[in-house]
């Protein structure tokens, strides 16, 4: 707790205004998931898209992977590929079947 009593109000103001961004898009992919046109399937892949963008900056905009190994950048990129294919293929199963 004395940790977190260190940090300075900008960063607890940044941090409560990115729990309200999240907040509203939980709730809004919750509201989605009741409707006719998108339904929960679709819902839940726009959710888990979430973690495709977190990803996304870890490696482009962080360059967390930087100097990286060839097989890791192998890894990387099929992650990336299996991912949104994954996805996919989950929004459009009600489409689909």
């Amino acid at each position: 707790m004395r940790d977190y009593l260190k940090g300075s109000g900008a960063l607890h103001f940044w941090g409560v205004l990115g729990g309200m961004f999240w907040a509203v898009g939980t709730i809004s992919n919750f509201a989605a998931s009741y409707a006719q046109l998108v339904g929960p399937a679709t819902s839940y892949a726009l959710g888990q898209g979430a973690t495709m963008v977190g990803a996304v900056w870890g490696v482009f905009v962080w360059k967390e992977f930087r100097g990286a190994r060839p097989d890791v950048i192998r890894l990387l990129t099929l992650m990336f590929i299996f991912f949104l294919l994954g996805l996919t293929c989950v929004a459009l199963a009600p489409v689909i079947l």
